[in-house]
């Protein structure tokens, strides 16, 4: 797996673990994954918008539109069945990566 489908497959995780959670609006995915990775996870636009319109392309995620918080219309997106399908198979596959990982380097999981 290359560097860009690393990052593309991490993404995606990120997106669809934060949607799990509650339907947000773009923005603020890009904020609850900045602010969660302490900022070493800072995105651009340029990246996390083609990501959700992937994920809604392929149907893991919904969209509609809402207002928010503050009064203003923004797309909010929605896990789909399928997402959460697709989220449980990559959690344990990151699950397994991240073990293989540690355990090349000899770091303890704890």
């Amino acid at each position: 797996m290359g560097g860009s489908d690393l990052f593309t497959g991490t993404l995606d995780l990120l997106i669809l673990g934060i949607v799990e959670q509650q339907p947000l609006h773009g923005y603020a995915i890009g904020k609850h994954i900045r602010e969660a990775s302490r900022g070493v996870v800072d995105l651009e636009e340029g990246a996390l918008y083609p990501a959700l319109h992937r994920l809604r392309r392929k149907q893991l995620v919904t969209s509609a539109w809402r207002r928010t918080e503050t009064g203003r219309r923004a797309k909010y997106y929605s896990i789909t069945p399928a997402g959460a399908r697709r989220l449980a198979e990559e959690r344990d596959r990151w699950q397994a990566f991240s073990e293989a990982v540690r355990a090349v380097l000899g770091t303890s999981a704890g």
